[in-house]
C-alpha cells in the first residue's frame, strides 16, 4: 500500500534532480547570433584542417563587460547536443578532449578585440577567425591546433565572467564540413572514362608534336650534312683524279708520236750511232 504513495515522491525528487542540474544552462541568456563561414571573398575559408568565421562583432556589447571573456566553442555536431558549459576556468575543455568528448573550447577573447567599427586598410584587418589555424600550439591548453577530422562541426560563442561563470551565449551554427583530400588511388586515369573531346584534343596535340619533331630533324640532317660534305665541285677540279684538258707531246701528232722507232720518243736524247 505504501509505494503508490512513494511514487510521485521520487518522481518529485528525480525533477528537482533534472532541473538543479539544468539550471545554469536555463538561466543563461541566449544571444539572438548564429555563427557562421564568414562571407568575405578570402581564399581558404575552408580547407581540410582550418575554417574561417566572421567576428561577433557588435554582437556582445550589452552583455560583456571589460573584464569578461569571449569563448569559442567546437563540437562535432552529434556532440553539440550533450555539451555542458563550464562552471568554473578549471572545467574548460582543452583541445585534446576533441578527441575524447568531441569538443573543446579555444581563441578566448576581450570585448576590445572586436570592436564594432569596420576593418579598413589591408586584408590583415579583415574581421575573422581562423579555427585550426595554429600549427605550433599543442602543447598549450587552449590551443587552435588543426582539426584532425572533416567533421562535420558546430560552433557557438559563450561569455564568461572573471570568475569563469558562464553569463551568455550565442546559438549553434550550421554544420561545417571540412574538404578532404582525394586518395591518389581512387582517381581512374583509364582513357576510356574521359570524355571524346578530351581524346580528340590529346590525339590533335600529340600529332602536331610529331610533325614538329619531324620538321627540326629533317632541318637539322641538311644543315649538319652541308657542313659534312661540301657542294661538288665541278668535273675538271675533283680530287683524287687528273681531268685537265687533253696533253700535247710537244709539237708531234699523237699519229706520229705512236710510229717512231724504239728510242726515239720525243724528250729522249738519241743514241749515238757508229760510221765507217
Amino acid at each position: 500500500m505504501g509505494l503508490p504513495q512513494r511514487q510521485p515522491l521520487l518522481g518529485l525528487l528525480f525533477l528537482l534532480v533534472v532541473l538543479s542540474w539544468l539550471q545554469p544552462s536555463l538561466s543563461l541568456e541566449l544571444i539572438p547570433y548564429t555563427p557562421q563561414i564568414t562571407a568575405w571573398d578570402l581564399e581558404g575559408k575552408v580547407t581540410a584542417t582550418t575554417f574561417t568565421l566572421e567576428q561577433p562583432r557588435c554582437v556582445l556589447d550589452g552583455h560583456a563587460g571589460t573584464k569578461d571573456t569571449i569563448w569559442l566553442v567546437v563540437a562535432h555536431s552529434n556532440a553539440s547536443r550533450g555539451f555542458q558549459n563550464p562552471q568554473t576556468f578549471a572545467e574548460i575543455p582543452a583541445f585534446p578532449q576533441l578527441l575524447t568528448d568531441g569538443y573543446y573550447m579555444t581563441l578566448p577573447l576581450s570585448l576590445d578585440q572586436l570592436p564594432c567599427e569596420d576593418p579598413v586598410g589591408s586584408s590583415r584587418d579583415t574581421p575573422v577567425l581562423r579555427v585550426g589555424n595554429d600549427h605550433g600550439c599543442h602543447q598549450q591548453l587552449y590551443c587552435n591546433a588543426p582539426l584532425s577530422s572533416p567533421g562535420p562541426y558546430r560552433v557557438k560563442f559563450l561569455l564568461m565572467d572573471d570568475r569563469g561563470s558562464p553569463k551568455a551565449q550565442t546559438r549553434w551554427s550550421d554544420h561545417i564540413t571540412l574538404h578532404q583530400g582525394k586518395d591518389p588511388g581512387s582517381i581512374d586515369t583509364w582513357p576510356g572514362r574521359r570524355s571524346g573531346s578530351m581524346i580528340v584534343i590529346t590525339s590533335i596535340l600529340s600529332s602536331l608534336a610529331s610533325l614538329l619533331l619531324l620538321a627540326f630533324l629533317a632541318a637539322s640532317t641538311v644543315h649538319f650534312s652541308s657542313l659534312w660534305w661540301p657542294e661538288e665541285a665541278p668535273e675538271q677540279l675533283r680530287i683524287g683524279s687528273f681531268m685537265g684538258k687533253r696533253y700535247m707531246t710537244h709539237h708531234i701528232p699523237p699519229s706520229e708520236a705512236a710510229t717512231l722507232p724504239v728510242g726515239c720518243e720525243p724528250g729522249l736524247d738519241t743514241l749515238p750511232t757508229l760510221s765507217p
